[in-house]
């Protein structure tokens, strides 16, 4: 009991994580609470292990590489600051205009670092670009076996080809953010799931906060997360 008590959030603390990614002084109470509540080892950090312990997460197609999302390479723990600074980039964009500062930062969630950190749970090998393989891999991940293969690779091939404006055969942040309109069509061309999921998935914050009872993740890879993206 001891470690838990040592790591309880002080007021000042409160204040940090409010200026660096806009949570309210409520929400980040909640959200610490259910931090602690993962938190098995009672050390003051989250594994892996502990997030797979999120029910949405661990049937959720994507859930590792949301997992993934909440560690710096390298590193297998994850302490309360580094989560919310994570969890940011779920809160809606409109929540910027509530507590906008003119000589501040970027937000974690403006339209750019959500943009950006959406590319990143597609760049596996983080040479700043989508490789087919790597837009196949997360097809895969969420069709299953619903589609065959040759299907997904002919839709890899025409994102790819719709997005790729150097001719590299892959498609970079820039080519990503400027055909993000052409990219989302793949939705209306047989895939209503790609460039239009991953992040606000389950809209996570809920989630991690132990509100989301929806356990149906294939109404939050379409049109429930389009928030994050716009």
């Amino acid at each position: 009991m001891g470690s838990r008590a040592s790591t309880l959030l002080r007021d000042e603390e409160i204040e940090e994580i409010k200026k660096e990614t806009g949570f309210s002084h409520s929400q980040i109470t909640r959200l610490y609470s259910r931090f602690t509540s993962l938190d098995k080892g009672e050390n003051g950090t989250l594994s892996r292990e502990d997030f797979q312990r999120i029910p949405e997460l661990a049937i959720n197609p994507l859930g590792d590489r949301i997992i993934n999302a909440f560690f710096p390479e390298g590193e297998d723990q994850v302490n309360f600051r580094g989560f919310m600074r994570t969890l940011a980039h779920f809160r809606p964009i409109e929540d910027n205009e509530k507590s906008k500062d003119q000589n501040g930062p970027e937000p974690l969630n403006s339209r750019s670092n959500k943009l950006h950190f959406a590319f990143q749970l597609y760049d596996l090998d983080k040479d700043d670009k989508i490789s087919r393989e790597e837009l196949l891999q997360v097809l895969r991940m969420m069709v299953g076996v619903n589609i065959s293969d040759e299907q997904l690779g002919s839709i890899a091939d025409r994102t790819i080809q719709e997005a790729d404006q150097d001719g590299d055969s892959a498609i970079s942040f820039t080519e990503f953010v400027k055909n993000r309109e052409s990219i989302y069509r793949t939705k209306q061309k047989g895939c209503p799931l790609l460039f239009q999921h991953t992040t606000t998935n389950l809209s996570v914050v809920d989630s991690v906060q132990g509100k989301n009872k929806n356990t149906n993740y294939w109404a939050p890879l379409t049109e429930k997360t389009t928030d994050f993206m716009e």
